[in-house]
């Protein structure tokens, strides 16, 4: 199914992947510096992302 792909194929993958690295760079920067200041904040999500696994697992084992 899948070919080589041409040169000017490989470019414009190249730039796209430039671009979108580029665009994504300021905001991933910022979340980076807020997600040090607000370690605490984990709690909050691991509890209810623990308790929906487990709910998960209920559910297979009920199965």
């Amino acid at each position: 199914m899948g070919g080589e792909l041409a040169t000017w194929e490989q470019i414009l993958l190249g730039v796209a992947a430039v671009l979108i690295l580029l665009f994504f760079f300021p905001g991933a920067k910022r979340m980076l510096e807020e997600s040090r200041e607000k370690e605490k904040d984990w709690r909050g999500v691991l509890l209810p992302l623990g308790l929906v696994v487990l709910f998960v697992l209920l559910l297979i084992s009920l199965v």
